[in-house]
């Protein structure tokens, strides 16, 4: 699908304003309130739109140490690297994996947990002992400068 001009501005707006009415959402980009919510759904349908969810503020929530844990991997098989994205998203302090290149490290994760013990605990009785990680390196987020989840779709 190939989101023309009121997909785009729908895909923004609903990025940004996720709980918007469709009556607002029709008004906001020119569109009876019938095509808008058949343009909703086409781009539902489609894949475009994945989801909808809440953000949270995980400071509120007792998560006040966020980490960027990159991981080395002892093999670089397909094998040894399945069993590892299998084993890592059963952990919920892991908010995000990537497969990377370009570093010394396969994969980056950020996490987050309430403090450093926490954080010492989850690296060294869960992350550490997946089979197959051979390296660990932490940095430590000081201050979120651009925190963005809304891609640039107009």
């Amino acid at each position: 699908m190939q989101p023309d001009r009121y997909d785009r501005q729908i895909l923004d707006l609903l990025q940004r304003e996720g709980r918007i009415s469709n009556q607002e959402l029709a008004d906001r980009v020119s569109l009876s309130p019938s095509a808008c919510l058949r343009r909703v759904r086409a781009l539902e349908e489609s894949g475009l739109i994945t989801g909808y969810r809440a953000l949270l503020d995980a400071r509120r929530l007792g998560f006040s140490l966020t980490a960027l844990v990159y991981i080395s991997m002892d093999r670089h098989t397909p094998e040894r690297f399945a069993h590892f994205e299998s084993e890592i998203s059963q952990i919920a302090e892991v908010l995000e994996c990537l497969l990377i290149t370009g570093q010394s490290a396969d994969y980056q994760l950020k996490v987050v947990v309430a403090d450093m013990d926490a954080y010492q605990e989850l690296l060294l009785q869960r992350i550490t002992r997946i089979a197959g990680v051979s390296g660990v390196h932490t940095s430590f987020v000081l201050r979120r400068v651009v925190d963005e989840t809304a891609l640039p779709v107009c």
